[in-house]
């Protein structure tokens, strides 16, 4: 019996590089026994000649290639909701385009999901070797924090990169919520998963759309999507404020008492007023973040809008 393995692969300006990704994986696919293979590239409003590359790399191979063109872009987050939306695989795989996810991983993959009745094999990273330095720091602090302060466990170093059955990808479909954030959604989901580790690949073209305040407000995303710490914390913050206040206060209170109100100056008071001042839009502000995440799910807006897809898809 043939199985069908659904490779959903996000694009966004990979002009450079669809072609290398699909000539690496093609070499790989003998390994894969007893299975066929469905390409299904998302064009995530590129502004290069993205676009163009996946209709021709179609019109060469319209058995096993498919794409879908947002109208604009979406993210990532949509291109890969979009993908497992249109799969039609027993079996899927996420990759990214630019082969930092190694496809020569994928018959060992496929074997464990198999042979050890996984439902997920997923990979993570053990080096970050060739990443900036500030960045490798900044990822190892948000696994840590994410992982005391949230109920799901995301492994350090995991990537979308993973190959799942049929029913876990059901399952993540069920979760139609706005606010994605992939990684807290494979763990939410649950399933049994293994993990491979490698060794940090380099992008082979171009560079990564991914900018360090974009990894910064991801990483905020999935905390605020997977933890109510900080609701916690802003509370907690204003408790303490409001004891020290009251400390304060009192000591104000007694030494007038016992040595006379000395004359104080207006500066004591203004940094005080704006210390506190800061602690309530710190609270605010991470209240503000609930609500318009909360906000932005209420309003019910499709998480991406096509523009173009290949024909196969209806039939």
């Amino acid at each position: 019996m043939t199985n069908l393995l659904s490779i959903i692969v996000p694009c966004y300006n990979e002009e450079q590089t669809i072609q290398i990704f699909y000539d690496e994986v093609l070499k790989i696919k003998p390994q894969l026994k007893d299975m066929a293979v469905e390409f299904i590239f998302v064009n995530d409003g590129s502004n290069d000649n993205t676009l163009e590359v996946l209709q021709q790399l179609e019109k060469s191979d319209p058995e096993q290639v498919k794409y879908l063109s947002f109208s604009r872009n979406f993210g990532k987050e949509a291109a890969l909701y979009a993908g497992l939306s249109h799969s039609k695989g027993e079996f899927i795989t996420v990759m990214d385009v630019d082969l930092q996810d190694p496809p020569g991983l994928l018959p060992e993959m496929y074997e464990l999901i198999q042979t050890k009745k996984y439902d997920c094999i997923g990979t993570r990273r053990v080096s970050r070797e060739g990443e900036p330095k500030i960045r490798s720091f900044f990822a190892k602090k948000f696994y840590k924090i994410i992982n005391k302060i949230s109920d799901v466990n995301i492994v350090d170093g995991a990537r979308d990169y993973r190959l799942m059955t049929r029913q876990m990808v059901d399952a993540i479909l069920e979760l139609k919520e706005y606010n994605r954030f992939s990684k807290g959604l494979f763990s939410w989901v649950g399933f049994d998963t293994y993990y491979l580790e490698y060794e940090n690949i380099e992008r082979e073209k171009g560079d990564s759309s991914w900018s360090f305040w974009q990894l910064f407000v991801y990483s905020l995303d999935g905390i605020v999507a997977f933890s109510e710490f900080p609701l916690v914390l802003s509370a907690f913050i204003g408790v303490i404020s409001f004891i020290v206040s009251i400390l304060a206060l009192l000591f104000f209170f007694i030494r007038a008492a016992v040595f006379g109100d000395p004359t104080t100056g207006w500066p004591s008071m203004i940094c005080i007023i704006l210390a506190l001042g800061g602690l309530q839009l710190f609270c605010l502000g991470i209240v503000g973040q609930y609500l318009g995440k909360t906000f932005l799910e209420t309003k019910r807006r499709p998480i991406y809008i096509l523009k173009e897809k290949s024909e196969s898809f209806d039939k």
